[in-house]
């Protein structure tokens, strides 16, 4: 005898579609809302990925991006050999992680003043005042810094006026740097900050009470209660600072340095803006450069990611 086959009943089940369009109906003025920013990167990040493959080929106009013929890595060999090139690339990395090294508390630090204050009112000016500096480009804001710290700025008046040697703060080799950092973070640690005070109003007050009935100061409960729980916004933020290392500040150092400090203010953007539209264009370089970048950051985002879980924050993949 053959093998006993048994009937099994036969089961309707609906289609996950039917599931899938009827979400979208319930929601559809939440996907209404979220339709501008989807068409937005779709259409300016993911539909000009092609142009990547620009990186391994040799462009001709005549032909476009996807007529011209391949090189492979030809155009990353060029770039590894180029001396510029590697000045770019640790003049982008001392930069940024200066930035993180001196501007990442100044936020924090800024919050947490601004929280200590009784005033409401006083709170809320504050706010606005150190908030107002982000909305400026950095083209008035480098303007701001010229006319501060060129020869004849205030600043150099009065270290005349104290009987001090005036500098050359944008020709100065060893105080460009300083100057960066120093006009960032008064550009953008007020932004900055109305994340870290957000996380400290959602701290829950009885943590303060108990603690202030314990006689605990005010700096015991910035230690003990505040710090430790903006500390995974902090974090975050971190991460996201390590993620975008190789992009130095373009619009900042592009209008403040000068060919006097191209040898430690010269960073990749303005190295591939050099090659791209100061000289005969080569776009297959410029876009190998573009690709270097993206993997950097993306393989440092990955690298800090991992260190952040080990020490026991959460992390962002």
């Amino acid at each position: 005898m053959g093998p006993v086959r048994v009937a099994v009943p036969v089961q309707t089940v609906k289609p996950k579609w039917n599931h899938l369009i009827k979400e979208i109906k319930k929601n559809k003025y939440l996907y209404f809302l979220l339709f501008p920013g989807l068409a937005f990167y779709i259409i300016f990040n993911y539909v000009p990925m092609y142009g990547i493959t620009l990186a391994f080929k040799t462009f001709m106009f005549n032909k476009g991006i996807v007529g011209s013929p391949w090189s492979g890595f030809d155009n990353f060999s060029y770039l590894f050999v180029e001396a510029d090139f590697w000045v770019a690339v640790k003049n982008t990395l001392i930069i940024s992680f200066g930035k993180i090294l001196f501007g990442f508390p100044a936020p924090i630090i800024l919050a947490l003043l601004i929280n200590e204050l009784w005033d409401g009112k006083l709170k809320k000016n504050l706010q606005t005042i150190y908030t107002f500096p982000n909305f400026l480009s950095w083209i008035i804001v480098s303007g701001f810094v010229v006319n501060l710290a060129s020869d004849t700025g205030m600043i150099n008046n009065l270290i005349h006026v104290l009987g001090f040697e005036k500098q050359a703060f944008l020709a100065d080799s060893a105080l460009f740097r300083p100057l960066l950092y120093v006009s960032d973070i008064w550009k953008s640690a007020g932004w900055s900050c109305i994340i870290y005070l957000a996380a400290i109003a959602s701290i829950d007050p009885s943590l303060y009470e108990s603690a202030e009935i314990d006689g605990a100061s005010r700096i015991q409960k910035i230690l003990s209660i505040t710090l430790p729980n903006i500390r995974p916004t902090a974090v975050l933020l971190l991460l996201l600072s390590v993620g975008n290392v190789m992009n130095a500040g373009f619009d900042q150092v592009f209008n403040l340095y000068n060919p006097m400090v191209y040898n430690v203010g010269d960073i990749i953007d303005t190295y591939l803006y050099r090659i791209t539209f100061q000289a005969p264009p080569e776009f297959g370089v410029s876009v190998a450069v573009g690709l270097f970048k993206a993997c950097i950051n993306f393989l440092l985002l990955v690298i800090a990611d991992r260190m952040a879980k080990l020490m026991g924050s959460r992390g962002i993949f």
